[in-house]
């Protein structure tokens, strides 16, 4: 399971980060993508640009692909790929006259070829979404995703009916059911606030509350997909505004460090239990890529400024001294 979240620092600079929770890591390690390099594709593309916007994110690179988990560029557009498992129905093959991606190429494609939201949405009215997986090693990962820009965000999901794209007003994703759903369910939480409730008079008793934090009393608090959905979104509203790039990535640490996952809360049906394996942000303020893992919560940095964009190839990146 995983959550996203997005939103803007008070000169409307975009900061876009996940957590990601699962049993087990891929040894992903923090890759950029140079402008120039030479990626293969799943599909032939004439609409693909031949020298697209360097990327970096969190990933591993397999034939050598760049699968990113999450990942921003440099026009400060940024996507990420949540855990869709009951839902996410793929096309089992290409559609001729359609834009044809593979699932695990989707983050990098969007990362590779777009420098907005308005672009994204435009092109997506001919992408298919398709079940390949780059190798046999590595199945298709059954995902929907979130995109984002200074402007707003939007949801990516692969149902029965086809491709959906939902505007994502409250800039927050996790996990199933679908993005629709999540979002009509927050309206059972119409009656949290932020503020310390006024005592209420029940005949002759008073009943003051007990302090501040009580008007949040009925926020769900188990790690389940619909759960962490309303308090992300709740506290990803709420946060106040904030103005430097330290600032925003403490917020942003700290809305997604309200719903990460400790280990031996959450047992998938073998047994093994989630826990959350890093949490990451991009700054379009700065092009930076920041990262703090499960048992290692120093947050590292990866200025993209800091990368040899002349390259041919997806690279790892060191963390900044």
């Amino acid at each position: 399971m995983c959550t996203g979240i997005r939103f803007t620092s008070t000169s409307g600079a975009m900061y876009f980060g996940r957590n990601l929770d699962w049993t087990q890591g891929y040894g992903e390690r923090v890759v950029m993508t140079p402008p120039a390099a030479k990626v293969p594709s799943a599909f032939e593309r004439l609409e693909d640009l031949e020298r697209g916007y360097a990327v970096i994110g969190m990933g591993i690179v397999a034939e050598g692909v760049p699968l990113y988990f999450d990942c921003g560029n440099e026009a400060g557009l940024a996507v990420a790929g949540l855990n869709f498992p009951q839902s996410a129905r793929y096309a089992s093959e290409h559609v001729h006259g359609a834009i044809n991606v593979a699932a695990y190429e989707f983050p990098f494609w969007v990362a590779r070829n777009f420098s907005s939201l308005e672009e994204v949405r435009e092109a997506l009215k001919r992408v298919v979404i398709v079940a390949k997986p780059v190798s046999e090693q590595l199945p298709v990962a059954n995902l929907h995703w979130i995109i984002g820009d200074a402007t707003g965000s939007v949801v990516v999901e692969c149902l029965e009916e086809g491709l959906r794209m939902w505007e994502n007003d409250v800039d927050v994703l996790t996990n199933e059911p679908d993005f629709g759903w999540q979002r009509t369910n927050l309206r059972n939480y119409l009656t949290l606030s932020d503020g310390e409730p006024a005592p209420a008079s029940w005949g002759r008793a008073q009943l003051p509350a007990f302090g501040s934090g009580m008007g949040m009393h009925g926020i769900p608090g188990d790690y389940s997909g619909p759960s962490r959905f309303v308090k992300a979104a709740f506290v990803n509203a709420h946060y106040p505004d904030q103005e430097d790039e330290r600032q925003n990535v403490t917020r942003l640490f700290r809305t997604l460090g309200s719903v990460a996952v400790p280990d031996g809360c959450a047992q998938m049906a073998d047994g093994s239990f989630e826990r959350t394996l890093y949490t990451s942000c991009f700054s379009a303020a700065s092009l930076t890529y920041y990262h703090a893992a499960y048992d290692d919560l120093e947050i590292k940095a990866y200025p993209l400024a800091s990368c040899n964009m002349n390259g041919s190839v997806p690279v790892v990146v060191e963390p900044a001294a």
